[in-house]
């Protein structure tokens, strides 16, 4: 059984904005994160490492959720259960 085209139309809208979500938060924090390189650098300190490594933490994490539940993951997972489960894909 084939999904309906509304749905795949649904899916392929949310997994495109997941997407455009972490690049606009990867943009942000690349200009942010050079604002606060620069304005460390001119006072002499390095503590512009604390706010690039928690962030960027943070983006990576964002980037896991969005590329690999975006990419099937999870679905595939749920897909190996129900087979496991003796039901039915799709039902």
């Amino acid at each position: 059984m084939h999904p309906h085209p509304d749905t795949l139309e649904h899916l392929a809208r949310r997994r495109a904005g997941m997407k455009l979500g972490w690049y606009v938060h990867a943009s942000v924090y690349a200009l942010v994160t050079l604002l606060l390189w620069t304005l460390a650098q001119h006072a002499g300190r390095d503590w512009a490492i604390f706010p690039t490594l928690g962030w960027g933490l943070g983006l990576a994490i964002h980037g896991v959720v969005v590329f690999l539940h975006g990419s099937g993951v999870l679905e595939k997972q749920v897909e190996r259960e129900r087979i496991r489960l003796g039901l039915n894909p799709r039902d």
